[in-house]
């Protein structure tokens, strides 16, 4: 398929079975908790079930089986460094972003002492924030923290420049706030990193939903992604340069490899979600026009990027005429470049859980609380009154949908 500016949305959704699921009322159920981790494309599905079917094996043995799961995992580094913007060996596989963030961080910090500070920011998803402290704690390093703007909820660049300093060892940011939607300028961020000297680590979990990231044109470190937010099986996958990976000693059994990047990943991977991740990246080239993967990649985004445009404007338009909703971040439709289609809102004093169920009575699906973005609630004095309502859309969701949820919405604000 082309990239082109409108999507034909009814061959889009085909190629995910679940948006078919029918409500209570007939109609097929609205997913906006996309940020919680998208439905599966068809390809992928099939990719993991055949994976299975054709039989399980470890890797290295001499026979066909574990010859293929062999061939299979350097596909799917491939795919991987396509999609990140990195080489092969550097692309690492876990259980999930969470567990290879927790497992780099306590490699990267055995060189950390007590002079050295480290950077995080409130914006971020806990993954990209505790597995730091954790280890700075564990050296005695300092830790200084990032604030945010509270009328838009964007990262504060100035607080930023002035927590950076010659003793900042690594700056963890995210690329995209999985809670408010708010995309940080990635590449000043990492300027300012790079001035001083640090490393840089990108949580670009959420953003890989929505738009193309390249771990080398960013000049960055690391970056984390989960292929469950961007149509594929649960499954952790982490770029990290390799000069880096190289220079670390990971925390790892005596007979596993000693090679990079296979020194990183512990124990047997999911050779199943391997399969489908190189199905869900394909699947973002198809969107792209095929060709070249990496450049395809890239396409696929641009299209991905002009079709939940399209949608956020109609969201933040649509939220500006209901009275008793407060929109948590960006608000202004024309700054939709600046952030992903991730809405934060509460209703009045309608509590937020009661929200959600509300809203799935009407077979639209929603998530509440904090979603592991702790920092930012907190900031924000909501997080011990429940959080927020997070509404999450992406490129398979339609215009009409999104009406849907604002119909809904206003009924609920009454």
């Amino acid at each position: 398929m082309a990239a082109t500016e409108t999507f034909d949305m009814t061959a889009i959704r085909a190629r995910f079975p679940a948006l078919a699921r029918p409500g209570r009322d007939g109609r097929p159920v609205v997913w906006a908790d996309a940020p919680g981790g998208s439905q599966m494309v068809d390809t992928a599905i099939d990719a993991v079930a055949g994976r299975m079917r054709a039989g399980a094996s470890n890797t290295h043995g001499v026979f066909p089986v574990s010859e293929d799961i062999d061939a299979l995992i350097l596909d799917a580094r491939r795919a991987g460094a396509d999609l990140l913007g990195c080489d092969p060996h550097e692309v690492v596989f876990g259980q999930n972003a969470t567990s290879l963030l927790l497992h780099l961080s306590r490699s990267i910090a055995r060189t950390w002492t007590p002079d050295d500070e480290i950077v995080v920011t409130r914006l971020d998803h806990d993954a990209n924030v505790r597995p730091w402290i954790l280890a700075a704690a564990d050296a005695g390093a300092t830790v200084r923290w990032v604030d945010v703007h509270s009328d838009d909820v964007t990262l504060d660049l100035d607080d930023l420049a002035g927590a950076i300093g010659p003793r900042t060892k690594l700056v963890a940011c995210t690329l995209a706030s999985n809670a408010v939607g708010t995309m940080p300028p990635a590449a000043e961020v990492v300027g300012i990193a790079k001035q001083a000297g640090a490393l840089v680590a990108l949580d670009g979990v959420h953003l890989a939903q929505h738009r193309a990231i390249d771990l080398h044109g960013l000049g960055a470190d690391l970056v984390a992604t989960s292929p469950y937010k961007y149509f594929g099986p649960h499954q952790g996958m982490v770029a990290v340069r390799a000069e880096l990976l190289a220079a670390l000693t990971p925390y790892k059994l005596r007979a596993a490899p000693d090679e990079d990047p296979d020194r990183w990943e512990s124990g047997t991977q999911s050779h199943e979600a391997l399969a489908g991740t190189i199905a869900a990246i394909e699947y973002i080239a198809e969107l792209g026009g095929g060709g070249d993967r990496r450049s395809a990649i890239r396409r696929g985004y641009d299209a991905i990027e002009s079709h939940e445009h399209r949608l956020a404007r109609r969201f933040l338009e649509g939220i500006a005429a209901v009275p008793r909703i407060r929109l948590i971040g960006i608000g202004d439709p024309t700054r939709v470049a600046e952030r992903t289609p991730t809405f934060a809102i509460r209703i009045g004093e309608l509590d937020v859980l009661d929200t959600c169920r509300a809203l799935a009575d009407r077979g639209i699906f929603t998530w509440d609380g904090h979603y592991y973005a702790i920092e930012v609630f907190d900031r924000l004095g909501l997080l011990e009154s429940g959080g927020a309502v997070r509404i999450g859309f992406c490129h398979y969701h339609t215009v009409e949908e999104v009406d849907r949820v604002l119909e809904a919405l206003a009924d609920l604000a009454r």
